[in-house]
């Protein structure tokens, strides 16, 4: 997926994936996924995607800063 955002690019096919966390089984309108990337540029972001119960009911591109992205690593690996 790839989204421009206050004209940064994100893009999850040319970013670096630094983890990933599943949220209940495949076809379970609760359960998610969501990914932590980093763009060549050094920018971080969130990729989430879910069925329609779940924090993600459509694909999403989210930036976040360093601290943000360090954090969710500490909580999620």
């Amino acid at each position: 997926m790839k989204k421009i955002i206050n004209r940064k690019t994100y893009n999850t096919d040319t970013a670096e994936q630094l983890g990933h966390l599943c949220i209940g089984t495949f076809g379970d309108p609760a359960g998610y996924e969501e990914m932590l990337f980093k763009t060549k540029s050094g920018n971080f972001f969130l990729y989430g995607a879910g069925g329609a119960d779940s924090k993600y009911p459509q694909q999403a591109i989210t930036p976040v800063t360093k601290k943000e992205a360090d954090a969710w690593l500490k909580n999620n690996q």
